[in-house]
Order: C-alpha cells, then structure tokens, then sequence
C-alpha cells in the first residue's frame, strides 16, 4: 500500500519538480514545435514575397511597355518614335528603366536614352502576341527583369514589334533582403511573445495540480485526514480514489495493530500460566533443572513475541508522514535512563538544534532511540553522546559513549537478530535489531564505528524526503 501511495505522491509533484517537471517537459515540447513551425513557414513566406513582388515588378513593366506601345507609330512602314516620352525614367541616361523595340527580324530599332550605356545582348523570341516575363543578364554579369510583347502595328502579319522593358534585379534584391531580415525579427519576437503566453497559460493552467500537490503535502504531515473536492473534474476522479485508498489504509493500519494488541494480550496469559506452572514445578528439587530450562523458554518466547510485534506494527505508514522533534524525546528518555543508571551519574551531550526532527513516527521513534541510549548507558563509563548532521539529502544521528567499544570483527555480528555482544546481562539481544527492521522500513541505514569518546558510536542515517 505504501509503495502506491510513493508513486501517487510522485505524480503529483511531477508539477514542480526541476527538469522533470511537466510543465518544463510540455514547454520544452511546445518551444520545439513553435521553433519547427517558424522554421517551416519562414520559407513560405519567403516564396509568397518573392512571388508578390515579382508580380509587382511584371505589372510595372508591363505599364511602362504600353507607354512605349503608346508613343509609337508607323510613317511610310517605319516606326517613328518622339525624342522624348512621357515617363521620364526613359529619358534619364542614368535611370534603372530600359526600354527597346525590335522588328519581327530581332533588329532593334529603337533603345531609349537611359539604355545608352548598358550592353545588353537581348533577342526577343518572335511568335506573334507573344508576351514574357523573365530575367536575363547582360555581358558584365548584372541580372535584369524583363517584359516582352510582341505587337503588330499594322495588319500585315511580318510588321510585328518587340516592346521591351527592362530593370535591374539589384533594388528587387535589396528590398528583399531588408524584408527577410524584417521578417526575422517579427517572427523571433512573436515567438517569445507566444511562448510566454504559453508559459502564463501553462502555469495557470497548473494551479490545480499544484494545490493537489499542496494538499498532499498537508494530508502527508497529518494536517489533514482526506484530499477536498475542489479541483477541476479531470482530477475529481484521482483525488476521490487517493482519499478511498487513504481511508482504507487508516483503517486496515488501525485493524492491524487492534489485532496484534489483541494477540499480545491472548498470549500473556497462557504464557503466565506456564511461568507459574514453572514455579511450581521449580519448588521440587527434582524438577529444578526443568523449571529453569522452561523459564529460560517462556522468556525467549516472550521476547521473541514483543520482538515481532513491534516489528510489524513500528513500520512506516503509507502517505502519511510524521516529522517528531527530537530534542524534547531525548530530554525525556535520558531522564528516565538518568534514574535507572543513577549510580553511574552518566554525563549526556546533546549536540544537535532545539528544533531538530525526524521523518519517523512518534513509536517508533521511541522504540529506536531507546533502545540505542540503554544501550549505551548501559556500556558507558560517565558519558554519552548524541549529536545530528546533515547533508544534501541525508539526516546523520549518531549515538556515542566512553565504553569498552566494539571490536571490528564482531560488529557484524551484533547487528543480526539474536546476537549479543554484552553476555553478562539478561536478554535475547533483539535490541538492535529492533533498531535495524525500523530504519529499513524507513529505507535507513544503521552503521557501528569507533567513538573519539574511546567506545562504540551507532551511526544512523535516514533520508531526508
């Protein structure tokens, strides 16, 4: 059950969590496809300016060729043209508009003034009504639009002229190049433009999760029993099924220790019986060696019961989390161990802040830092101490004493169930491994070093989430 609850508590943190966030991963997801959009429709608009402009040009071209056709006419079966047009780009020696007239042979009969100078080798295709728009260039390299129709002045089919107009691609270049450098930055601005609103939206859009996760995090500090019902209807269905698995939990935990309390109870009063039955037995001298080998069984089997018990019902919880503060558990404790070990007078170091807490349930706390200061009071010459560290992502609490210590080939040993390194007093040593069941059930670690005290120091380390 708590396994689920992990993975439940992990999609729903999914919201806020660094580089494996969702909303990063969607808008990560969203910048590529906008990048690839852009990257797509950027040639598109190209070719659709290109295509425009172009149309532009041909149009002009087009209307400077009728100005030509205009001026024109026929005296005797020549073409006679006036010294002067009306559109004075013509006239101009240094003007970028060309202007040419062929006969039906691709003679040229006529350039006007602003194509003195160029050296344009052009020959018109005849074919009758023919028009053309096109690009050509001329002997030094330079590229020129072109408009070409071919009109007959006369009826006879033979009298069919070239009217050609003409004009450098270099302005067409430059305008679209400042359009392509334009276009550049308006779509590099719309696109942070759009993936800011996409970051507002998504975050926005986010604001239920992140008080889902907000609600989780109070459900897992105890500070509520279920998850509400206000979040949008994509998630009514999840949160109703976390507060059915959170119920069942609370109450299939609650059953659980019921019945090992139960059990316990069930088992004190057979094994009295028998402990009595003992005494009896042990008032005969006959049966003295029986007695003792039965008391000595009762005792084993009454510890090993409280062992199990404890272990299976000092676990950690499903989605709940329990944070214990430690200093005023230990002031506690050392007081109660004070009065057991009085004629020691053993001198405690509390090294750790007053505000300091464990992830560990209340019992189970009790039950681990118990067992760990009796044994050290128990072991010390006049001092103990316990002090608490912490590092990126673990909790470090170490549990130290002036003893005789430990030696290091024995330290293995002592940490498995039913070893004991202290022979002299009574018990099963089930102590520490009480002490080891708890801090795996917290996926903890229980380590046993050398103490600068001169004894043992029991390290223990817990994560941190």
């Amino acid at each position: 059950m708590s396994r689920r609850w992990r993975r439940w508590r992990v999609l729903a943190r999914t919201s806020r969590r660094g580089s494996l966030s969702l909303r990063l991963r969607l808008m990560l997801g969203a910048t590529c496809l906008a990048i690839l959009f852009m990257l797509a429709l950027l040639p598109v608009l190209q070719a659709a300016f290109s295509l425009a402009f172009e149309r532009v040009i041909e149009e002009r071209l087009a209307a400077d060729a009728n100005t030509l056709i205009t001026a024109s006419h026929l005296e005797n079966g020549r073409l006679v043209m006036p010294d002067r047009l009306p559109d004075e780009e013509f006239n101009l020696p240094n003007a970028k508009l060309l202007g040419y007239i062929f006969d039906p042979q691709g003679k040229r009969l006529w350039q006007s003034r602003s194509a003195e100078d160029e050296s344009i080798d052009y020959q018109p295709r005849p074919g009758g009504d023919l028009t053309e728009f096109k690009r050509v260039r001329d002997a030094d390299g330079l590229e020129y639009f072109v408009y070409d129709v071919e009109l007959r002045l006369t009826d006879e089919p033979r009298q069919a002229f070239s009217f050609v107009t003409m004009q450098p691609t270099s302005e067409y270049r430059s305008l679209f190049e400042e359009f392509r450098q334009q276009l550049y930055l308006w779509l590099g601005g719309g696109l942070l433009v759009l993936l800011t609103l996409l970051w507002l939206g998504l975050t926005w859009g986010f604001r239920s999760l992140r008080r889902l996760s907000h609600e989780l995090d109070q459900v897992e500090s105890g500070r509520l029993d279920r998850l509400s019902e206000q979040h949008p209807k994509e998630l009514l269905r999840l949160t109703r099924s976390l507060n059915r698995l959170l119920v069942g939990e609370r109450r299939q935990r609650e059953q659980y220790r019921n019945s090992l309390g139960d059990l316990a109870h069930s088992l004190k009063t057979p094994l009295t019986v028998l402990q009595s039955v003992g005494e009896v037995m042990s008032a005969q001298p006959g049966n003295r060696e029986q007695a003792r080998v039965m008391h000595a069984q009762i005792e084993r089997m009454s510890q090993q019961i409280g062992y199990q018990l404890q272990r299976a019902s000092l676990g950690q919880s499903g989605l709940v989390r329990h944070r214990v503060p430690l200093h005023p558990l230990l002031v506690r404790l050392c007081s109660t161990l004070d009065k057991v070990y009085q004629d020691k007078r053993v001198q405690i170091d509390l090294q750790l802040p007053q505000d300091a807490t464990l992830p560990l349930e209340q019992g189970a706390l009790m039950e681990l830092l118990g067992n760990l200061l009796e044994n050290a009071y128990r072991l010390c010459l006049y001092q103990v101490r316990v002090s608490l560290k912490q590092d990126a992502d673990r909790l470090w609490l170490s549990i130290e004493d002036d003893g005789p210590g430990v030696p290091v080939d024995q330290r293995a040993r002592i940490l498995r169930r039913g070893e004991r390194l202290d022979a002299q007093h009574p018990g099963q040593g089930i102590g520490l491994a009480v002490v080891k069941d708890i801090l795996d059930s917290y996926g903890g670690e229980l380590r046993l070093d050398d103490s600068s005290l001169g004894g043992a120091a029991f390290r223990l380390s817990l994560p941190i989430d």
